[in-house]
């Protein structure tokens, strides 16, 4: 199985952590449990949970804003709407991203926070090692901790913290992160499509000719439309 994030427990009962650190409370956590959800919610926040969204959310919350319940409604408005945000002690809350895996949350936010601290020396390593071929650590350190944004404090830091993810600015600047990557994604195929379309030309010259023309199309087009979903959310 593969690992899973925002799942966790709270003593016996299963938990989705939607925001791992409260704002201005950073020893508590806002989960919901899943165990009292009906149909109309549950299914489709486990699928957001399970999903690349979910996956590379930082916190729950910015996935479950963009998802929607069965009968329409946005689930974290939902879940608000329906008090069943629960703040509880990141001590007390269990991670279980994958069978036999277990870390309570608190420790591994100490983790991920340490991480974003070094993030910086990280990056500077990684763009080192690029020529050398070796394992992109910032991309790895990313894929556990996402883009992390602060959210504003205030007398009730919860609803504050939700309110953040609702704010149309926040969202935008999430999009064009996410635009941001698509483009240097599609950039970064292009640039490996024209060297294994080489290789093929050394060891069959006559069909990597059309091969290359129909190869070169396709990877343009990913191109294009990266380039295009970053102009939209730059507006």
């Amino acid at each position: 199985m593969a690992f899973l994030r925002h799942i966790g427990k709270h003593g016996d009962r299963k938990v989705a952590i939607v925001f791992r650190e409260v704002p201005g409370e950073p020893h508590m956590a806002l989960v919901v449990y899943t165990e009292v959800l009906g149909q109309n919610i549950h299914d489709p926040l486990m699928a957001c949970i399970e999903s690349d969204i979910g996956q590379n959310s930082e916190d729950l919350a910015l996935a479950l804003n963009r998802t929607h319940t069965k009968d329409g409604n946005i689930i974290l408005q939902k879940l608000h709407a329906e008090g069943m945000l629960k703040k509880i002690r990141t001590e007390l809350v269990v991670m279980t991203p994958q069978p036999g895996t277990q870390i309570k949350l608190d420790e591994l936010n100490k983790i991920l926070d340490e991480m974003k601290q070094g993030e910086q020396a990280v990056k500077k390593l990684t763009e080192m090692d690029a020529s050398m071929g070796m394992q992109d650590s910032l991309q790895v350190a990313k894929r556990l901790r996402g883009d992390q944004r602060p959210a504003p404090a205030g007398s009730d830091a919860a609803l504050n913290a939700a309110a953040a993810l609702l704010d149309d600015n926040g969202l935008a600047t999430s999009l064009r992160q996410q635009a941001e990557r698509m483009d240097r994604e599609a950039k970064g195929l292009l640039a490996e499509s024209a060297r294994l379309l080489k290789e093929a030309a050394a060891l069959d010259p006559v069909k990597a000719v059309k091969e290359s023309a129909k190869s070169k199309k396709t990877a343009k087009a990913e191109v294009t439309t990266a380039r295009k979903t970053r102009a939209k959310v730059t507006v």
